[in-house]
């Protein structure tokens, strides 16, 4: 799924993930370990910035289970988004970027089966936790931090 933006973009892109899921601050730290750009920017779906990025975009605010990216102006979700991930980190993950032939229906069946077994499986954190307090500068946590994210007309 995708929505346009404003052309005034970061050079960034922001990942969107649960807070409070060990899958998901696994995740992180898999992206952080894996993007030697340091194109990537986090927020927790359920801190003040996340919520206002998915308030702005008309995404459910309420729904953790969920996986978002917001790239050069444009919302992917779900599978698209993760695969567009892989495309970004270095190594051979880009290649995974060929699953996006997979029907997206078939896709995103996948990750809202896993998306539903992740607490059960990983368990829960308080925080998305980030490997080392240097890459702090990753995290976007306050609303202010996310302004480049969103239209302009919804600041």
């Amino acid at each position: 799924m995708m929505h346009a933006s404003n052309k005034q973009q970061p050079r960034q892109a922001l990942l969107l993930v649960d807070g409070q899921c060990q899958l998901c601050s696994n995740i992180t730290k898999f992206v952080i370990a894996r993007d030697q750009a340091a194109y990537f920017r986090f927020a927790s779906l359920q801190s003040p910035a996340g919520q206002y990025v998915l308030q702005a975009h008309s995404l459910s605010t309420s729904d953790p289970d969920t996986f978002v990216m917001i790239e050069g102006g444009r919302i992917y979700t779900k599978s698209e988004a993760a695969l567009r991930v892989l495309r970004r980190l270095n190594g051979l993950w880009p290649l995974l970027y060929g699953l996006m032939l997979v029907p997206a229906l078939l896709r995103n069946r996948i990750y809202d089966w896993i998306a539903a077994k992740r607490y059960g499986w990983f368990g829960r954190v308080e925080y998305c936790l980030l490997p080392n307090p240097n890459q702090a500068i990753l995290l976007i946590e306050e609303r202010e931090e996310a302004f480049p994210y969103v239209k302009e007309a919804e600041r």
